[in-house]
Formats: C-alpha cells, structure tokens, sequence
C-alpha cells in the first residue's frame, strides 16, 4: 500500500503549509493568536487530515478524511480574503490558486 507521502495532495498540502507560515510572518503581532494562529491551523489540517485518512483501514473512512481537509481549505480560503480585505497581503491570488487545486 501507497504512504500518504506519495500523495500529490499531501505533497501539495505540504507545500501550502510552507506559503501559509511564510506569508504569516509579516502579519501584524497582534494578530498572532487570531488570524496567524487561525490560517496556520487550518493549514495543518489539511495535510494532517490526509495522512489520517490514508492510514485507516477503510476506502470511506479515507474519503470522510478527505472532506474534513477540503473543509479546512475552504476555512483557510477565507481567512486569506479576509486578511487581504485588511491589507496584510500584496497579492492573495498564488495563495488562492494554491487552495483552489
């Protein structure tokens, strides 16, 4: 059976990870453990989700796992126009694009 490393999901999962802490670090401090903290957990999430779900026993249990994660994309999608609408970022649309696929 396949690990949840050889995921193009996770893999591109993983590297949105990387794009959310990077563009995180230059939002304003008080907004450390409100919208940084709130975009960073939906973040993991979705990485977190799919390795879950990949490591059950079950095709449904898997695809439930799944949903959660595209949940979490969803939840992260918003937090990014948000933060947009309160100018903490120049231009949202490769984060956007990168939670879009």
């Amino acid at each position: 059976m396949r690990s949840h490393k050889d995921l193009d999901a996770w893999k591109k999962s993983m590297d949105l990870v990387d794009s959310i802490y990077k563009v995180t670090k230059s939002f304003p401090n008080e907004e450390l453990y409100s919208l940084t903290n709130q975009m960073r957990r939906a973040v993991i999430s979705v990485p977190s989700n799919i390795a879950e779900g990949a490591a059950r026993g079950s095709k449904n249990e898997f695809i439930q796992f799944l949903y959660i994660s595209l949940g979490s994309l969803s939840e992260l999608e918003t937090q990014v126009i948000i933060a947009n609408r309160l100018g903490y970022l120049t231009d949202p649309n490769n984060l956007l694009e990168s939670i879009e696929c």
